[in-house]
């Protein structure tokens, strides 16, 4: 029976561990981030990929059969999530040029390379809004226990309008021009909006992204205009309720945010310029905000150097990214629901953490960044058995050497990540 569970395991079909395995993790300080206090000497068991209980003190015990990790000089929280990468690709001067380079199998292999980036961040859940579908794949075979990485909720591919944000066609030449239509998530009507989000259903998305104003990285003149009408935005959240899917909306511009605001929209990403009229809209539908001031300020810095983006993108990168955090930090004092996000994929994969810096330099105390990064994630996701370190939740742990709600910026250096009871980074 040995020699078959070990057969399995290298073979990858069992995920993490062998059933039964218990584990004792003595926590130096545990971040409780339910009650938001921080709790000394305590100890997580662990079972299998689950918590089983948590207790004051430093369990002992003298079966050799129980793992006993040591983190009494750290400090201990739930795995982080982050609600907008795009697992897929990593930005680069050459980024515009690799749809046309790039093999499906070169793609899934770069995205492999940046799930693990984000994992041994401490970023043990990720939702991925917006790739080629090769994001499914990746999700499954991870769910599967086939290859490593953060668990990933993915949108599949965003759903735009015709020359609109996430217009796979945009910036083609006439020989390379095509109509994508709804089977690519390109629609120009609330009965394509609708085939599109079915189309997401199949293809097997876990949620539905829009692009719900224009974007700083599409090759068109706009970043800011709205782009779906309000017949076609009731008809992507509508569907989406159907089947069961939270729904996402890139938006820098007032207008087309407001519109996905007033339609039911889950969340909103970006949010640039938003006015306290969208905040307290927001406020009153219960809107999340995720505020990926890492990418505003990662593209802002970037269209400084010559080539690194085409013309008319670095010109909107220098307008639209430096105004992010500005917008953070008035979303935040009006008290819109935040839940963290970083566009990861536009900024590099693995510095997330810089997110949790940017939002406490915009008045976030730190313990509320870290809810940001955990129990708020989980919330919008609906998952109920993430973001807590409590009995009944996935083993989903990491945790740092310093104070992080004393110095924000440890959160860079990851010193330890569990997963599913799994550890992939111990700096014990």
């Amino acid at each position: 029976m040995r020699g078959l569970i070990l057969y399995l395991l290298i073979g990858g079909l069992l995920p993490n561990a062998i059933f039964g395995q218990i584990q004792y993790i003595h926590c130096g300080s545990l971040v409780d981030v339910e009650n938001q206090r921080v709790r000394e000497e305590m100890t997580i068991v662990v079972e299998d990929n689950l918590i089983l209980r948590v207790d004051d003190g430093y369990l002992q015990t003298d079966n050799e059969d129980i793992n006993v990790i040591d983190l009494r000089q750290m400090t201990v929280m739930p795995g982080f999530m982050d609600m907008h990468v795009h697992i897929e690709s990593e930005s680069n001067p050459k980024r515009y040029l690799e749809k046309y380079t790039l093999n499906d199998a070169d793609v899934a292999y770069k995205a492999h390379a940046y799930a693990m980036k984000n994992l041994l961040a401490g970023f043990t859940t990720v939702r991925d809004l917006g790739g080629s579908g090769i994001n499914v794949s990746l999700r499954n075979a991870i769910n599967e226990g086939l290859v490593d990485g953060p668990r990933i909720f993915t949108a599949e591919k965003s759903i735009a309008t015709t020359g609109g944000h996430a217009d796979p066609s945009n910036g083609n030449n006439k020989f390379y021009s095509y109509d994508p239509g709804p089977e690519s998530g390109v629609i120009n009507s609330a009965e394509e909006a609708r085939q599109a989000v079915r189309q997401r259903y199949k293809n097997g998305a876990d949620c539905i992204k829009i692009t719900a104003t224009g974007g700083v990285l599409s090759v068109a003149a706009s970043g800011l205009n709205p782009q779906f009408m309000e017949d076609e935005l009731r008809a992507v959240i509508e569907t989406a309720n159907d089947y069961g899917f939270h729904t996402a909306a890139h938006a820098h511009g007032t207008e087309g945010m407001m519109r996905a605001v007033q339609a039911g929209i889950t969340s909103i990403e970006h949010g640039t310029y938003m006015t306290e009229e969208v905040a307290n809209e927001m406020i009153k539908m219960g809107t999340f905000y995720v505020p990926t001031i890492s990418a505003g300020k990662f593209v802002a810095n970037k269209a400084r150097i010559a080539g690194f983006y085409p013309r008319v993108v670095a010109q909107k990168a220098s307008e639209i990214g430096p105004q992010i955090q500005n917008t953070f930090a008035m979303a935040y004092k009006k008290g819109v629901k935040v839940a963290f996000g970083t566009d990861t994929g536009v900024s590099y994969h693995g510095d997330n953490a810089d997110e949790f810096i940017y939002m406490v330099e915009a008045g976030m105390p730190p313990m509320e960044a870290i809810v940001t990064a955990t129990l708020n994630c989980a919330e919008l996701l609906k998952q109920d058995q993430l973001g807590i370190i409590k009995s009944g939740y996935y083993a989903d742990i990491v945790a740092v050497k310093g104070n992080p709600l004393e110095d924000i910026s440890v959160l860079k250096s990851m010193d330890f990540v569990m997963k599913d009871g799994k550890v992939y980074k111990s700096n014990e």
